[in-house]
């Protein structure tokens, strides 16, 4: 009786940078709304810490993005990422 291996399954590794620019949309859309609704001072000043705070976490994810391509080229030199 032979063995039949599965084959291995790769973790998902999907491009970042969409979910950062969702997240500072999410933010920006957020404190238009509280600004507009005339909301609490403080629901505003989260809004837009929120916004500026997914500053840096884009530009880390740039650079996650960009490594991500680097690694695929190595490891599937078949592979390629179009962006």
């Amino acid at each position: 009786m032979t063995e039949q291996r599965k084959p291995r399954v790769e973790p998902l590794d999907p491009p970042m940078v969409p979910f950062a620019v969702g997240g500072m949309a999410g933010f920006a859309v957020a404190t238009l709304v509280v600004w507009l609704a005339h909301g609490p001072d403080r629901w505003l000043d989260i809004c837009i810490a929120g916004f500026f705070l997914g500053i840096p976490g884009l530009i880390t994810m740039i650079v996650h993005d960009r490594h991500r391509r680097q690694r695929r080229a190595l490891t599937h030199p078949e592979f390629r990422v179009t962006s």
